[in-house]
């Protein structure tokens, strides 16, 4: 099993108090003879009429000395379960999820927006200290 981020425990209680039920830590992705884990899977129940939300989160600290190194890490991470993801568990929504501090300096630059948008990065923005969700990204787009 991978080890856990610095911000693992407050991105899980981020999501329970928004209603989220953690339904595996981590979550295993296994495709042929290709098994990995992310590190959270989780739902939220609906109206009884429509079907509940199912989600992936993959927690990212970004404290090492080479921010844009992590950043590289993250995107092939991101291809790696996504793909496995879209043929085992197509429901589930895969979301990045990141400290207030990093997406505010890090992640709002033109350059970082653009990888954002280009690999459809979904990003959950979590405030450690309060162990609160503060915004949801989805960069997913569908073509019409």
């Amino acid at each position: 099993m991978p080890a856990k981020d610095l911000i693992h425990n407050s991105v899980k209680q981020a999501l329970q108090k928004d209603g989220w039920t953690i339904t595996a830590d981590p979550y295993t992705i296994q495709y042929e003879e290709l098994t990995v884990f992310a590190d959270l899977g989780a739902e939220r129940p609906l109206a009884a009429e429509r079907q509940g939300s199912k989600i992936v989160v993959e927690v990212k600290t970004f404290n090492k000395p080479s921010l844009v190194y992590e950043l590289e890490l993250t995107l092939g991470q991101h291809a790696l379960y996504l793909s496995f993801l879209e043929q085992t568990d197509p429901d589930r929504q895969l979301y990045i999820a990141i400290r207030s501090e990093i997406y505010n300096t890090f992640f709002k630059p033109k350059a970082v927006q653009l990888l954002v948008r280009r690999h459809q990065l979904s990003l959950l923005i979590v405030e450690v200290t309060t162990e609160e969700i503060l915004e949801w990204i989805n960069s997913h787009v569908t073509n019409t």
